[in-house]
């Protein structure tokens, strides 16, 4: 089944009503907003003749101004996975470990051309509400990276496959760059050393590492083992959203070759491989014990692509099951 996350369909409803529209006009809807608490996703055909729905009623612009409204917090456990990425353009290189929370209607990829990291959006206009979805995800895009650099950064260029609507003001507002309509496929245009801007999260926790990496070397002390490998740990953990670290990454961060790195840790009497699995266990542990997410979003958190395969690390590093382990807290 194709779908949309749940999310998304709650943040249009309320976007409609903050312009005017009733929790009334909605309770003829398949999935009326006080009937979606326990979902996860809704169909792509219920969220797409939503599109349709608001746009002949609030407008054409509609869905580019719910883009503009979307916030971090809106994309829930992808959200938090947008924050530990280490750089912007890291979310659509990873996109189908990370957009596969979102839909699975489109799929991201970055063509460099130049100077300039062209971000296209593969999907298939096959409908109206599809073409609404793809502006509101444009549009989004500008947001978020906002947020996560916490920098005034915007796009040079948008690309849209579909015929250039009568009124583009809320397009104007949104983009305020060169926007393009019947075009060969759906792009939007960022300088690339835009997209190679580190997190706002990346930078503190980074920034924090090397600050003491400098007093370890102008001082002529060593950060103690323990501490160190603490130091590293948390490297690890911000990382695993995006997926397991190499230790070729861990070490980039920490300004140290690989050998240098394992040699430190194996002073503190610990690999690197098996940190990974205690930052893991610990992360997922900690997790189970607030029952905020469910295993299938801890998973992804601890770096696991598949819940199956969390499920069977979880086990051998407690012989319970999460199920089991989050029954007996």
């Amino acid at each position: 089944m194709k779908y949309f996350s749940i999310n998304l369909y709650i943040k249009m409803l309320n976007c409609a009503i903050e312009e005017g529209m009733s929790i009334e006009d909605f309770m003829d809807l398949s999935k009326p907003i006080n009937a979606v608490d326990h979902l996860q996703v809704v169909s792509a055909e219920e969220f797409l003749s939503l599109h349709e729905l608001l746009a002949d009623k609030l407008g054409r612009g509609f869905a580019v101004r719910v883009g503009q409204k979307m916030i971090i917090e809106d994309y829930g456990v992808l959200g938090l996975s947008w924050r530990t990425c280490s750089r912007l353009g890291e979310i659509f290189e990873r996109s189908e470990r990370y957009f596969k929370l979102l839909s699975n209607t489109f799929l991201w990829q970055i063509q460099k051309v130049g100077n300039v990291s062209h971000i296209i959006l593969n999907r298939e206009a096959h409908r109206r509400g599809m073409e609404l979805s793809t502006e509101a995800s444009l549009s989004a895009t500008v947001v978020v990276l906002q947020a996560m650099s916490e920098k005034e950064i915007s796009p040079i260029q948008v690309s849209f496959k579909h015929k250039k609507p009568k009124d583009l003001t809320s397009h104007k507002k949104a983009f305020n760059c060169s926007i393009l309509f019947e075009q060969s496929q759906y792009s939007i245009s960022y300088k690339t050393e835009d997209l190679r801007l580190r997190t706002a999260k990346a930078d503190a926790s980074i920034h924090s590492y090397l600050l003491q990496q400098v007093d370890e070397k102008t001082k002529g002390i060593k950060i103690p083992g323990n501490k160190f490998v603490h130091d590293v740990e948390t490297l690890i953990k911000d990382a695993l959203p995006t997926g397991i670290p190499s230790i070729h990454y861990i070490s980039d961060l920490t300004a140290m070759s690989n050998r240098t790195l394992t040699r430190r840790l194996s002073e503190a009497g610990v690999s690197y491989r098996d940190l990974v699995k205690k930052t893991q266990e610990k992360i997922a542990k900690e997790m189970l014990h607030k029952n905020t997410e469910s295993i299938g979003e801890i998973a992804f958190l601890t770096g696991f692509s598949e819940q199956s395969a969390f499920n069977r690390a979880f086990k051998k590093w407690t012989e319970l099951t999460p199920s089991e382990f989050r029954k007996k807290i």
